[in-house]
């Protein structure tokens, strides 16, 4: 048994260092068997506890086949620590922030879009306030190392609740048209297929769904649930045209994430559906603030000013965004990862409810989603997110913000650097799970895109000095 205090400590084989590696920005996530194990699970279970001073803890899982051995040695280390376990067992993750209401503590066993050997953990505190790096990540991480943990006297108790049904009829009430729609929806074999299989039930028949790959498969046996690799896409973007139909929609692993194909097979990157649902929101919420990340297009801030609405731009992470939302009261924001954050379920995420305003905005203006985002897609040319590794990302940052920033219309460092000029804007920023930069860039010309790109690109991999761009000009 692991009860007890001190019993394994980190001069265990699970040394400090490998410990350490699990915990990222945002959540707890690594291969299992590997740094991630059972032992780990069940610490952390204890951890949350006493961190989080917390009487009773919510627990949901994804479908991997390591989240059961994951889920019962976390429910160990949790009840042994003295608090009782609330278990609404299979879950997506909108669903278990739903489920967090009332609740002080809540975790879910997943590894959201990564391989199925990956698996971890997302912690939420009281208004499904998440756990990350200055949220608490750290501490529990120490706690984690230590493996000091306080007896308890009492041994709390495990008891299993369903809640799907009332978390789908409160994802139905922002269904607001009658309009008959064709949507063909990707899960990828995640838990959205399981969520939306149970949606399928209650849909009004004016809305038709053709589903693919819901039968939900921690091994991902079709491909990759991360509709962020455009790849990922392409048998959705095929069985939209063959069907005919309206749109497409692209789950990831725990179905926290949306992304939208048009009714001719394209890709809709998600700062377009920021840009577009602001208008959904705004009509709601009139003035309101609206919140997107640093790495989004112009078209973001233009469609929320030109709605009457004030853009505020954020850093990248779940957890700083919905900090974010709270600090300034927002209704709703967008995240280019496909991440959506509503004010109506404590700040997170919901893609059914984003997907339900699609649909209500595309009834409203009597209109295709091709028809509705080809003004935001044609205004200006962008680059997809590019990845360069590099040994010294802060002095590539440091190198870039000295070459461009003192003739630049705007700078922001909130989240690496973003430049803006009349003309073009870019942003660096370094990952925070790899030695990674990641590039974004847009420019109102293909060629002047192109330019721009090789000329970044090239400081960013050491093949440039940037000598002759100092004090450059906004062309």
């Amino acid at each position: 048994m692991l009860n007890g205090t001190n019993e394994i400590g980190p001069s265990s084989s699970l040394g400090s260092h490998r410990i350490s590696e699990l915990f990222k920005a945002y959540d707890i996530r690594g291969i299992f068997g590997e740094a991630l194990t059972e032992e780990i699970a069940y610490r952390i279970g204890r951890a949350i506890v006493k961190y989080l001073s917390a009487e009773k803890v919510l627990v949901g899982r994804d479908m991997r086949t390591s989240s059961i051995p994951l889920r019962d040695a976390l429910v160990r280390g949790i009840t042994e620590q003295g608090a009782d376990v609330v278990d609404i067992g299979l879950c997506s993750t909108p669903m278990f922030y739903w489920a967090t209401q009332g609740f002080k503590a809540g975790v879910m066993v997943t590894a959201s879009h990564n391989p199925g050997k990956y698996n971890g953990f997302k912690i939420c505190k009281d208004g499904a306030f998440p756990v990350g790096e200055s949220t608490g990540m750290k501490e529990i991480q120490e706690l984690v190392i230590k493996n000091v943990f306080p007896e308890s006297k009492i041994k709390g108790e495990y008891s299993k609740q369903d809640v799907l049904d009332q978390f789908l009829e409160f994802n139905l009430s922002f269904l607001k048209t009658r309009k008959k729609f064709k949507i063909v929806i990707d899960a990828g074999n995640g838990m959205g297929g399981y969520v939306y299989g149970e949606l399928l039930k209650k849909l009004p028949d004016s809305i038709k769904i053709i589903a693919m790959y819901f039968e939900p498969d921690g091994t991902f046996p079709n491909h990759e649930a991360n509709p962020l690799k455009t790849e990922t896409l392409r048998e959705l973007q095929a069985r939209v045209v063959e069907e005919d139909a309206d749109l497409g929609i692209a789950l990831d692993g725990d179905e926290d994430r949306i992304v939208f194909v048009d009714n001719k097979g394209d890709y809709i990157a998600s700062d377009y559906t920021t840009a577009l649902l602001a208008e959904e929101i705004l009509a709601e919420h009139p003035g309101a603030t609206i919140l997107y990340d640093i790495r989004q297009s112009r078209v973001t801030p233009d469609a929320i000013l030109a709605l009457g609405g004030k853009p505020i731009m954020t850093r990248v992470g779940h957890s700083l965004i919905k900090a974010a939302m709270r600090e300034h009261k927002a209704p709703w924001g967008g995240e280019f990862s496909g991440h959506f954050y509503n004010a109506e379920q404590q700040n997170t995420e919901n893609t059914q409810i984003i997907m339900f305003r699609m649909l209500n905005l595309l009834a409203g203006k009597n209109a295709t989603l091709e028809e509705v985002s080809r003004p935001l897609r044609t205004k200006y040319a962008k680059i997809d997110e590019t990845n360069t590794e590099v040994s010294n990302p802060d002095e590539v940052i440091a190198l870039l913000d000295a070459a461009y920033s003192q003739s630049a219309q705007s700078v922001s460092r909130i989240d690496g650097i973003r430049v803006d000029f009349a003309d073009w804007w870019f942003n660096v920023r370094k990952s925070n799970t790899e030695p990674l930069l990641r590039l974004n860039l847009e420019a109102i010309s293909k060629d002047l895109l192109q330019q721009k790109a090789e000329e970044l690109l090239g400081i960013i991999k050491g093949e440039r000095i940037p000598i002759r761009i100092q004090n450059i000009s906004n062309s």
